[in-house]
């Protein structure tokens, strides 16, 4: 069965890191009708979950982020983010919104194989990501409209997707196209709609400064003027909110970082026999799925032995800290054989490679993201160590009095210090 699957999908050429689906041209709210909050969930706080794509830990230090440091000295503030592996967009994005390790979620990179389904996902196909069947775990506004709390999303990953039948009562199909001035005003709408219709748990995703980062690197002058973009989208936003008088909490975070590329030694992809493998490719991480089994030690061995400016694991013997090994696969999507770049240099595609790169070891300082948070639900001029990324999915949980409903690789307990 595996080879037949196998035998039938082939994954070639880089695949951008830090992007949604394709571009579509719908820019019209999405609304799921019959829907209305408990009167009990009328009574509980909001959460806004921002997520501003590529926001390195130390971008708001580094550029003067006037007023997420202004926020973040109101409220929590963590030295880092520690994503996790791979260090790249959807992984992390869902890892944000389900509390669980990429391996044990199902969204194993940005491109993978699912051996068992027979199929592929990419993030570049919109049948794929709007696919419940690649999504584990329990979201967190599936978890709220579960327990009749409505939720909105102006992008997150996941949520084109009906996981467990569910999607959130109000969101849109992914289009960066729309102005962030519409989405803005998308926000305070929802906020000002009657209590039976108004979402307490809104996500909001922004896709710079990553897209400037992959295009200049994280120190040139046009990152610094898209880490300032989003500092303004932010300041409007709590401007905007604040007006409404609601006892709104915020959680500002990133899904990684990113670091500066060798742009003058990409790495060239070896030459892998199609016949006994499917690939997957990615800037960072390779992935080799084996149709004939018996051919794994070999090539491994091989590769192994060849390997220039990037390490050979086999599925079970990665870094237990990632929690990326077969026995943590769940939906046996990782690769018989991966192969993972060394920072700061990347696989090559036709000698291309981005000036900007991340999806390397996420114990790697450049990989730290971000989380910030302020409001009434929060401690005010509180510093955090560095933690795992897992942990953001019970805060908010917690802070909107959900009840989890299924085992976590979070904990509450690693963020309860920020909690008044």
């Amino acid at each position: 069965m595996r080879s037949l699957f196998l035998s039938a999908l082939l994954f070639a050429g880089l695949v951008p890191t830090g992007v949604f689906a394709q571009a579509i041209t719908d820019s019209t709210q999405q609304v799921i009708s019959g829907r209305a909050n408990d009167p009990q969930q009328q009574q509980k706080p909001y959460v806004i979950f921002i997520s501003s794509d590529g926001f390195r830990y130390d971008l708001a230090d580094k550029y003067n982020a006037t007023h997420l440091k202004a926020l973040r000295a109101s409220g929590v503030a963590a030295s880092g983010m520690i994503p996790s592996y791979p260090s790249v967009t959807f992984p992390n994005h869902y890892s944000l919104a389900t509390g669980l390790y990429p391996a044990h979620h199902g969204l194993v990179d940005n491109t993978f194989l699912d051996v068992r389904k027979g199929k592929g996902y990419r993030i570049s196909d919109r049948k794929a990501v709007t696919d419940s069947s690649f999504y584990g775990g329990t979201p967190i506004w599936v978890l709220a409209e579960q327990q009749k709390m409505l939720s909105a999303s102006f992008f997150w990953v996941g949520s084109e997707a009906a996981v467990d039948g569910v999607r959130p009562t109000y969101y849109y199909l992914f289009n960066d196209k729309i102005a962030w001035d519409t989405r803005l005003k998308a926000v305070k709408d929802w906020l000002t709609l009657p209590e039976a219709q108004r979402p307490h748990l809104i996500l909001f995703y922004l896709s710079q400064p990553d897209h400037n980062e992959h295009m200049f690197g994280p120190d040139a002058k046009e990152t610094e003027a898209a880490v300032h973009m989003v500092d303004e989208c932010i300041g409007k936003m709590v401007q905007m909110v604040d007006s409404l008088h609601l006892p709104v909490n915020y959680v500002f975070v990133s899904d990684h970082g990113m670091a500066g590329v060798d742009t003058a030694h990409g790495i060239i992809p070896p030459d892998i026999d199609t016949a006994k493998f499917a690939v997957s490719y990615g800037g960072t991480m390779i992935h080799l799925y084996a149709k004939d089994p018996t051919a794994i030690t070999s090539t491994y061995l091989s590769l192994k032995q060849w390997a220039e400016g990037y390490d050979v694991f086999l599925a079970a013997e990665t870094p237990a800290r990632w929690h990326y090994a077969a026995k943590d696969d769940r939906y046996h999507r990782i690769g018989d054989i991966i192969l993972v770049a060394h920072e700061p240099r990347m696989f090559s595609n036709h000698g291309h490679v981005s000036a900007g790169e991340h999806g390397y070891d996420n114990a790697n300082a450049d990989m730290g993201a971000t989380f910030y948070a302020w409001g009434p639900a929060f401690r005010q001029g509180v510093a955090l160590p560095a933690f795992e990324n897992v942990n953001v999915y019970p805060l908010i949980a917690r802070i909107l009095g959900l009840t989890i409903s299924q085992p976590i690789d979070g904990s509450a307990k690693v963020l309860q210090g920020a909690l008044k």
